[in-house]
């Protein structure tokens, strides 16, 4: 068994690289965390070689990638720049989760498995053009679910759910338009679950309307700060009920999140040859 150290390489394009992903790595087993800020796309392939042409290929194991930062397009740019950085068995493991949309959607997922069979529901995911929203929407039509992508906007909705359909294949993913209380009325008509993943400031589903779904099972707010994107939910609130329907709010999802995190990390070091994006993160978080 070697005794090389565990190294993380972590790749953030802001201009701090961020001191959350860092201390979850060290926790998560990481020895040494190389954090590199304001990455660039023309930067990525020379970072990528040191990490690989420094160890024998049966050390690279013990170094991986970690692509952070707050924009989700720039780092699946830069997931793309390290993997055609990589030839033949020369290459490590590396890991997506930029802004946690990834290990976000990864959990609010896994959450509604637990109280609704996926193969036989139907979802809203509110604000679902964003980073977790369009996660969200991807996991859940991989689950068999029907799922209603929603935004303000009939363009941006169908925008998405071609980008998602694409991405999983057929088209069980449908855009809806909720841009009034009429059309978010429509749009969640009939469902069981209700994902919110908007920004913070936005209520997406005020509790008159939440109120008229009699089919809700589950809904699952993922902003953390006030007021709450399902009117009604509570950021700590975990499998509690409400009505008859089962409620979590970002807190109490996000245990599960840092859980698939971590584990996520941790697996990375368990062989070199890992590219863990949002259908394999999901994956690891279901099997454990």
């Amino acid at each position: 068994m070697s005794d090389k150290t565990k190294i993380l390489i972590q790749l953030d394009p802001d201009p701090q690289a961020s001191v959350f992903d860092r201390v979850v790595a060290v926790d998560a087993g990481a020895q040494q965390v190389f954090a590199y800020s304001g990455v660039t796309l023309e930067q990525v392939q020379g970072l990528v070689h040191g990490a690989m042409f420094t160890r024998g290929p049966a050390d690279l194991a013990h170094t991986a990638i970690f692509i952070g930062g707050s924009d989700v397009a720039v780092g699946e740019a830069i997931l793309k720049k390290v993997v055609a950085a990589f030839f033949g068995p020369l290459r490590v493991s590396v890991m997506l989760d930029a802004n946690g949309a990834n290990t976000t959607a990864a959990a609010a997922v896994l959450a509604a498995r637990k109280h609704l069979e996926l193969s036989k529901t139907t979802a809203a995911v509110l604000a679902g053009t964003g980073p977790v929203g369009q996660r969200a929407a991807r996991l859940l039509a991989r689950e068999g679910a029907r799922v209603r992508l929603c935004s303000r906007t009939l363009d941006r909705a169908t925008q998405a759910t071609t980008s998602v359909n694409g991405a999983v294949g057929g088209s069980r993913v449908t855009p809806h338009a909720t841009g009034d209380e009429a059309a978010l009325r429509k749009a969640v008509e009939g469902v069981e679950l209700v994902i919110a993943a908007g920004a913070a400031g936005v209520v997406l589903l005020p509790a008159v309307v939440r109120q008229s779904i009699k089919s809700l099972k589950v809904a699952i707010d993922l902003n953390a700060v006030p007021p709450a994107g399902i009117e009604g939910v509570g950021v700590m609130d975990k499998a509690k009920e409400q009505s008859g329907v089962t409620v979590y709010g970002a807190i109490g999802v996000g245990g599960s999140k840092m859980k698939i995190h971590k584990a996520a990390i941790a697996s990375l070091f368990e062989a070199n040859d890992r590219v863990l994006d949002a259908d394999a993160i999901y994956d690891l978080g279901k099997a454990m």
